[in-house]
Parts: structure tokens; sequence; C-alpha cells
């Protein structure tokens, strides 16, 4: 399918509320934790702050986390039709196979040590975020965990569904729903280095993106004010 050349959409991207994985450290890609009261209290803040953006539609991942808190934020917004909210698997955060519901940091240590490092940090320091995922599958004895190519294969679907998408047209808005290493990953490829990757965005944040036919520009990044 062809896409108009001169659309472009307005991409608000929020990652989801506060989880009991989050609090345990956990690895949590295509696995689920529920929201915590905390991570509740993440989505309502970010329908505050985005009740009156107008969204012409919403997309999220298909777990729970990012479901309820794309409802959350979608029932304080004031938009007239209500954005329909379209689930979708290409938006998952990157699968870890073996490693899900793993100690993070134990996770990180075996995909890295292999390498010369021994933390999450230390491998985007010194190769990036793609080389992470890169590691970890290596270390996945069911080599099933994503790297970086069948990362972005899948996600890269997941943003020329919004782009094909027939009933949004140049200069609408669109929420989106997505997860704290996914909004690394967009910065990383994305971000023309002018973001502190070592930092990792805040449940309830927005980041905001503009999506082209052929490329993603960032307009801001984790904002939660």
């Amino acid at each position: 399918m062809e896409y108009e050349m001169d659309k472009q959409i307005t991409l608000y991207v929020v990652r989801h509320g506060q989880t009991y994985f989050n609090i345990y450290n956990k690895l949590q890609g295509w696995s689920n934790s529920p929201l915590t009261d905390a991570g509740m209290a993440d989505a309502r803040s970010a329908g505050t702050r985005l009740q009156d953006v107008v969204f012409a539609a919403a997309y999220c991942s298909d777990t729970t986390r990012a479901e309820q808190t794309a409802e959350t934020i979608l029932a304080a917004n004031h938009s007239v039709p209500a954005a329909k909210l379209t689930p979708a698997s290409f938006f998952r955060e990157e699968f870890y196979g073996y490693y899900e519901g793993t100690d993070m940091a134990q996770a990180w240590y075996v995909a890295g040590a292999p390498h010369g490092t021994s933390t999450f940090k230390a491998i985007e320091e010194k190769y990036s975020i793609g080389k992470a995922k890169d590691f970890l599958k290596a270390a996945d004895p069911f080599h099933q965990a994503e790297d970086n190519q069948d990362y972005w294969n899948r996600v890269d679907q997941g943003f020329d569904l919004i782009r094909q998408a027939p009933n949004l047209k140049d200069g609408d808005n669109v929420l989106l729903i997505s997860h704290g290493n996914t909004l690394l990953s967009l910065m990383e490829r994305y971000g023309q280095g002018k973001y502190d990757l070592s930092v990792r965005p805040a449940n309830g944040s927005v980041t905001k993106l503009r999506l082209t036919p052929d490329d993603i520009q960032v307009l801001s990044y984790n904002q939660k004010d």
C-alpha cells in the first residue's frame, strides 16, 4: 500500500503505569504483571495531562498493563468522537525469551559477561541497546529471545499499521501506549544522540514523535509534567 506522501502523524507515546514486576526489577517483555496502585495513578496523571489533546486514534500493545493504561487515559480524554483503541502485538515490549520474569541484573549479567560487561548500562555504553538484544538472544538457551533485527521487524509493522490507517489524515494526533525498553530503543534509533539512554523513561511519561511516511522524528522525550 502506498502512503500519502505528505501525511504526518503526531504520536503521543506513553509508557504504561508502574507494575509489580517494575517494583521487583524483573524483565517484563511479553509476560505481564498488574498495575500497582501507583501505576493506576501514573495512568490517571497522564490522562489529566492529555485530556485536551484531540486524538484521532489510539494504539497499545496487547498486554494488560498497556491496555489498562490506555483505557484510563482515554476515559479522561475530551475528544469527540472518542478515539477507538486498537491493541496490537506489534507494539509489545522486547521478548526476553528464557529470561522473561528474571531479575534484571542477573539476566543482563549473563548476557553481557561474555562481552566484558556486567550490566545493561555497561552494554549500552560500550556497545548499544541493539547489541543488548543480540547478546540476550545469544545467552538464551532456547534462542527464543528477540535479537535487534527480530525486534525491529515486528515493531516497524506497528508503525506501518498506523501509517496505513485509512481513517488517519495529515496532522492527526494518535495515542500510543508503549514500554520502557521500547522507548529507549526508539531514542537510540531516532534520537540523533540527543538523549541520555542511561535514564529509563518514567512510568506514565509522555514522548512525542512525528511519524512520516518514511521516518520517525523525536519531538520530546520522557515528559511527566
